[in-house]
C-alpha cells in the first residue's frame, strides 16, 4: 500500500466514526496540509460540508450551528496561523458549552521547529479553553492504527458532548503526498467499524429527593419568591418553569435567552419587562423578593445583577446543568449542577397545591402597564432601537429563530421584547460576550435549521464581522439582518465616560461612516435604508420569506436614544408607582 493509501485509510476511518457518532456537519477553510481530511469530509455520504474562507468567521459559523443542532460540528482547517484565527469561537464555545470537534492538520514531526513554512507551535494551542486535546499520531497502514483513528474519533465526539459540552481540539501531522485516494475499495464502513468504547455523553444527575423536600417547605413559608430564568437550551424547561410557578406562586422574570417569553406554553406568571421594572429605586424596593430560584445562566439584565449582589440575604438557590460555577453575585446560597427541567419537576411534585399571593399580583400589575406601553413607543422622529423588538416580536414568523448581537441590542431583546404565543427561538452569543463573530454565528444557525431567521445587530459589530457574510453566499444560506446603524457604539452613551466630552466620541463613540449598502452589493445581498417603522414592517415582510442574504439598515441617533429609554421608564415607572399601591 503506498503512503497515500495509509493516509486515505487512517483519515477515512477516523471521519468514518466521527460521522457514526453523530457528527452530521463540517466547517471546512480551504488550505494544503488539511487535503485528505476536506476531500474525506465532502466525499463522505452523511457529511454536510460548508466552506468559509476565512478561519475566524469559520469558526463562529460553525459555532453557530453546534448551538443550533445541539450536537457537535466539525471544523477543519490547514497548519498554522489558520488554526489560531479559531480561538476568539473556541473561547465563546468553551465559556457558553457549545460542542465542536476542532481539527488542525499540522506539519509532521520532523519538519516542527526548524522553520519550515506554515508551521507554528499547535500542541495545546487553545489552552483550558479546550476540553481535550490530542496531537494524534501519524498515520500507518496498521489494523491497530485503523482502531486508533476511530477510537480518537469516539473519544472527541463523547468529550465533546459530555456536559459541560465544549470544544475538543485534535492535531494531525500529515506527511505528503496529502492526496487521498477515493478509489480504495470499502472506504467508508470498512471492518475496521466494529468500535465498542464509544464515550457516551454523561447523565445529568438529579438532586436528591431530601433537599427538593427542604426547598419545598421553604418555599411554603416564603411570601417573596421569584424564579430568575437565563438562557434555558432544552425546550422541555418551558413547560417545567411554568408548572413550578403556577404550584409556588412564584413569577418568572424571564431572560429573552431563556426562550420562556415565546411559544405554546403557559405564561401566566412570565414577567419580561423585569430589567425596565427594577431600574426604578422606588420600584425595586417595593418588589425585593425574599427568595430567588435562579435557571441556567445569570440574565443579562444589570439591574437584576446588582439587585442580587447588593442583597445578599436573598436566599438564591441555583440550578444549572451546564457544570461550571456560575454565580458572578456571589451570594448563591445553594448551587446544583443539574438539569434545569427535571430540578423544576421534582421541586414541583414536593409542593402541595397551587399558591397564589399579593407578591406576584405586584409583579404582573406592573409588567403589565409596561406592556400597555409598548406598542405607543416613539412613532415619529428618530427611530428608537428599542422599538425593533416590539415590532420583531409581533413580526417573526411561525417557528422563526432571531439571533441577537451584544452590546446593545441583546439588552433591548431583554427590555423590549414581548411575549408571543408564536414559537420563536432566539440566540445569541452570551459566553464572552464579544461583538466579534456574530454574522457568522447567526448563518451557521440558519444554515443548521433551514427556519426563517433573523439577526439584529450594531454597526461595530457588523463591521468585525462583515467577511463572515461569505457563507451565505458560498452555503446558499438564507436570512434577513436588521442592521441598527447608530455610527458607533450607543452602548457607551449610558455608561460614566459619555460625560467626558473631549475624549468620548473619538475613544468610544467611534463614529465610522460605513456605507453598508455597498457591502451588501458586495455580498449579493439585497439591501434597504427604512426611514419610518411602517417602511420597516413592509420590508420585513417582503424579506422574510425569501430566499437569499436581506439587509434592512435602520439608521438610529445614539445620541438621542439614552433620553427616549430614560424618559420611558420614568413615565412608566410613575403609572406603575401609582397603581400598584392599589393592588
Amino acid at each position: 500500500m503506498t503512503g497515500s493509501d495509509s493516509l486515505t485509510r487512517y483519515a477515512a476511518e477516523f471521519i468514518d466514526e466521527l460521522s457514526a457518532q453523530g457528527v452530521t456537519d463540517a466547517v471546512i477553510s480551504p488550505g494544503s496540509r488539511s487535503t485528505p481530511f476536506a476531500i474525506l469530509l465532502a466525499e463522505h455520504p452523511s457529511v454536510h460540508t460548508h466552506l468559509q474562507i476565512d478561519e475566524r468567521s469559520a469558526g463562529f459559523y460553525a459555532l453557530g450551528m453546534a448551538k443550533r443542532l445541539k450536537r457537535p460540528v466539525a471544523l477543519l482547517c490547514t497548519s498554522g496561523t489558520a488554526a489560531a484565527n479559531y480561538f476568539p469561537a473556541i473561547i465563546e464555545a468553551h465559556y457558553s458549552s457549545v460542542p465542536l470537534v476542532v481539527l488542525t492538520a499540522d506539519r509532521p514531526h520532523e519538519l516542527r521547529d526548524t522553520g519550515a513554512p506554515q508551521a507554528i507551535d499547535q500542541i495545546d494551542l487553545y489552552g483550558k479553553y479546550a476540553k481535550w486535546f490530542v496531537d494524534a499520531a501519524i498515520p500507518e497502514d496498521q489494523p491497530e492504527m485503523h482502531r486508533y483513528a476511530r477510537t480518537l474519533a469516539s473519544r472527541a465526539a463523547g468529550h465533546a458532548s459530555a456536559i459541560p459540552k465544549g470544544p475538543v481540539h485534535l492535531n494531525f501531522p500529515f506527511r505528503e503526498p496529502l492526496l487521498p485516494n477515493l478509489k480504495l475499495p470499502h472506504l467508508w464502513g470498512s471492518e475496521g467499524r466494529k468500535t465498542k468504547h464509544s464515550v457516551k455523553a454523561q447523565i445529568v444527575p438529579m438532586a436528591a429527593e431530601a433537599d427538593m423536600k427542604r426547598l419545598a417547605r421553604l418555599i411554603s413559608t416564603v411570601k417573596k419568591g421569584l424564579i430568575v430564568c437565563g438562557e434555558l437550551s432544552d425546550p422541555e424547561s418551558r413547560k417545567a418553569v411554568a408548572m413550578l410557578a403556577a404550584s409556588s406562586g412564584f413569577p418568572v422574570l424571564a431572560d429573552p435567552l431563556s426562550n420562556m417569553r415565546a411559544g405554546k406554553h403557559d405564561k401566566e406568571m412570565i414577567i419580561e419587562h423585569f430589567t425596565s421594572i427594577l431600574s426604578r429605586e422606588e420600584l425595586r424596593t417595593v418588589l425585593e423578593p425574599e427568595m430567588v430560584i435562579r435557571l441556567g445562566s445569570m440574565p443579562v439584565s444589570k439591574p437584576l445583577f446588582l439587585m442580587l449582589k447588593n442583597s445578599p440575604e436573598i436566599y438564591q438557590v441555583v440550578a444549572d446543568q451546564n457544570g461550571k460555577w456560575r454565580d458572578p453575585a456571589l451570594t448563591a446560597a445553594e448551587i446544583y449542577s443539574v438539569s434545569e427541567a427535571d430540578f423544576c419537576r421534582q421541586l414541583t411534585d414536593q409542593i402541595e397545591g397551587n399558591s397564589t399571593n399579593e407578591y406576584a399580583a405586584l409583579w404582573k400589575k406592573a409588567n403589565d402597564i409596561f406592556r400597555e406601553h409598548l406598542p405607543s413607543i416613539q412613532e415619529g422622529g428618530d427611530l428608537f432601537e428599542g422599538k425593533i423588538f416590539v415590532e420583531l416580536s409581533g413580526l417573526m414568523p411561525e417557528d422563526s429563530q432571531l439571533f441577537v448581537g451584544n452590546s446593545m441590542p441583546i439588552r433591548d431583546a431583554d427590555s423590549y421584547f414581548k411575549v408571543t404565543e408564536k414559537n420563536i427561538t432566539l440566540y445569541a452569543n452570551r459566553g464572552a460576550n464579544g461583538i466579534d463573530g456574530v454574522v457568522s454565528s447567526s448563518l451557521g444557525a440558519a444554515a443548521a435549521s433551514q427556519s426563517p431567521t433573523v439577526l439584529v445587530i450594531g454597526d461595530l459589530s457588523m463591521y468585525h464581522d462583515l467577511n463572515g457574510l461569505l457563507a451565505a453566499k458560498l452555503n446558499r444560506v438564507s436570512m434577513t439582518i436588521v442592521l441598527l446603524n447608530n455610527d458607533g457604539g450607543g452602548i457607551f452613551s449610558f455608561l460614566p465616560q459619555s460625560s467626558d466630552e473631549t475624549h468620548f466620541e473619538t475613544l468610544f463613540g467611534t463614529p465610522i461612516g460605513l456605507d453598508y449598502e455597498k457591502a451588501a452589493q458586495l455580498y449579493e445581498a439585497d439591501f434597504i435604508r427604512v426611514k419610518s417603522w411602517s417602511e420597516f414592517r413592509s420590508s420585513f415582510k417582503e424579506f422574510i420569506n425569501k430566499k437569499g442574504l436581506h439587509i434592512i439598515e435602520v439608521p438610529t441617533n445614539r445620541h438621542t436614544r439614552v433620553k427616549i429609554h430614560r424618559d420611558l421608564l420614568q413615565s412608566v415607572s410613575q403609572e406603575i408607582m401609582k397603581d400598584i399601591k392599589n393592588v
